[in-house]
């Protein structure tokens, strides 16, 4: 499997061979440091020179098991050979027309494919773009036309990119809001249900924080002036939150009923991260728009917004695209990683990957306190640390593990409005010896902590 997606020749083993970070990456880092802006931050201070399968291999010839993927973007492995495939065919016929000057099958073929792999059996069509933000940016567009409304409704603990509108829709100040305002207005907050903190406890959740959000809107926006509301349906750099089980039905139905456009992000959630091709499938939400980026293109910078034909030809002929957008080579991309999730069934090595990973992961939860809670679904799982004897968030002890991991050849993410989460991201393709080992090193950093 290793070979078929992504890293032919590449061993798919842990091997340290030097201190991380090593003499090669740390003299590349001292140059990234002369060159390139410094709010463009690294996770972890290594250089990558070849990845595949279910590890990444750094220039000083370290091989680290990944549990992060690129941010969930290489679902289908790195270099996976569909994607490889059709990617060299594309560049060896012409690499950019502009889709809005000369258009080509591969655009068309991508939106033919959402179409079908999208929730729901209504006409769809779809536009595409460069960035998760952008599809977020066009969804709002597409919606503000379709409604004749301006007013934006978004989600405690949401994240939806890093443009100007966007950052208004995030929740989070730092990193992504501190000192860039002003920001868009006409953009409105309202609780989500989430279960691990939500004060009269999880099963009050989804009704209270419905009720909650509902009257919001209500009272203080007016249903009326809404022209959208979006959601991750699993919040993603809020912390890998799953919304209380009903919750996101009663807000879907609530917009339905107030002829609301609901826009399901589904940027990193998306193509078999949870275990179905798209997160809000799990209670049967049939979103009008849906965003899609990261996981859909193997690599390849491409996202999209797809959604009912009437609400998406609001817009008029001219008002939606960008120079790069649907690039042809990310296109063929795109055409790939489909393909390779079908081939696989990558749905089901999602959901095998957390019948693996969650009940180790709720073990070391019994064992260390500082676990408060493992939760998520598929290949997109999470652990809220805590200070011990209560919910109290723990990011010291969050980046402490996260570095004692990056030491011993685990790459792992931290995510959370409280910096208190470390985030599982796996490539659908890893082999489960790779998966039990990462599981190892993660629970002996936990010991040591």
């Amino acid at each position: 499997m290793a070979e078929k997606t992504g890293g032919p020749g590449l061993p798919q083993e842990r091997r340290l061979v030097t201190a991380i970070p090593g003499p090669l990456s740390q003299e590349l880092m001292a140059r990234k440091e002369a060159a390139v802006a410094s709010g463009v931050g690294a996770v972890m201070p290594v250089f990558a020179r070849r990845a595949g399968g279910g590890v990444l291999e750094d220039v000083d010839g370290n091989s680290l098991i990944d549990f992060g993927s690129g941010i969930a973007v290489t679902s289908v492995g790195n270099s996976a050979e569909a994607v490889v495939r059709r990617t060299t065919e594309q560049l060896t016929q012409f690499t950019h027309t502009c889709a809005m000057v000369t258009p080509y099958e591969g655009y068309v073929e991508v939106c033919e494919e959402l179409a079908r792999v999208t929730p729901g059996d209504h006409a769809k069509k779809s536009a595409l773009f460069n960035s998760g933000a952008e599809a977020v940016e066009n969804a709002v567009k597409i919606a503000r036309t379709h409604t004749k409304r301006q007013a934006v409704v978004v989600f405690d603990h949401g994240y939806h990119g890093r443009t100007n509108l966007t950052m208004a829709l995030t929740s989070k100040n730092m990193p992504y809001k501190h000192g860039f305002g002003p920001f868009a207005p006409e953009v409105y907050r309202v609780p989500v249900a989430y279960p691990f903190r939500w004060l009269t406890g999880p099963d009050n959740c989804a009704q209270e924080a419905a009720d909650q959000a509902i009257d919001q809107i209500t009272k203080q926006v007016g249903a009326e002036n809404v022209a959208a509301i979006i959601i991750e349906p699993v919040l993603g750099e809020g912390g890998f939150i799953e919304p209380a089980k009903g919750f996101l039905p009663r807000i879907a139905r609530f917009a339905k009923d107030n002829g609301i456009v609901f826009v399901a992000d589904e940027i990193q959630s998306g193509f078999c991260r949870t275990g179905q091709w798209f997160a809000c499938e799990d209670e049967g939400i049939v979103p009008d728009l849906i965003t899609t980026a990261k996981g859909i293109a193997g690599g390849l910078p491409l996202a999209a917004v797809t959604g009912r034909s009437e609400i998406m030809d609001s817009a008029h002929s001219g008002g939606l695209g960008g120079t790069y957008g649907g690039n042809p080579v990310a296109c063929a991309a795109a055409l790939g990683s489909i393909e390779t999730m079908r081939e696989l069934d990558l749905a089901g090595k999602a959901r095998r990957i957390g019948e693996v990973m969650k009940p180790r992961l709720a073990a070391m939860a019994e064992k260390h306190e500082v676990i408060g809670e493992v939760r998520g679904r598929g290949a997109m799982l999470a652990i809220e640390l805590v200070k011990p004897g209560g919910k109290e968030p723990n990011p010291e002890a969050t980046a402490t593990l996260a570095k004692a991991c990056h030491q011993k050849g685990l790459l792992v993410l931290t995510t959370g409005t409280y910096g208190n989460v470390m985030r599982f991201l796996p490539p659908l393709v890893i082999g489960e010896d790779l998966l039990n080992e990462g599981l190892d090193v993660l629970e002996e950093a936990l010991a040591e902590l």
